[in-house]
């Protein structure tokens, strides 16, 4: 089994800035890319950024200039560096694992609120 693991969300004041972090377990073989997507209340979810396992990264509109996804230190760990926050950012964020063969896994979510 495959677990993700996420950290990091909490309230903030609009300005300011969050780190999320994920962290994958479990039997995990070949990795396509890891990344985050985000669902705010009555909507659906949606792409923030992801990262392949080449490195290539690939962000969201709305987050090109204010967020950056990374690898964290220890492997199969992601990391999500989001500055400038805005209210329209406030959502639910989850950690998503892609894997070869179609296979994909998500974490639980980690609630981000931004307060104007």
């Amino acid at each position: 089994q495959v677990q993700l693991v996420e950290s990091g969300g909490g309230l903030v004041q609009a300005g300011g800035s969050l780190r999320l972090s994920c962290a994958a377990s479990g039997n995990i073989f070949s990795i396509n890319r890891m990344g985050w997507y985000r669902q705010a209340p009555g909507k659906q979810r949606e792409l923030v950024a992801f990262i392949t396992s080449g490195d290539i990264t690939n962000y969201a509109d709305f987050a090109k200039g204010r967020f950056t996804i990374s690898r964290g230190s220890a492997k199969n760990t992601v990391n999500l560096e989001m500055n400038t926050l805005k209210p329209d950012d406030t959502a639910v964020y989850y950690c998503n694992l892609d894997l070869v063969f179609g296979i994909n896994y998500w974490g639980t979510g980690t609630p981000v609120t931004v307060s104007s």
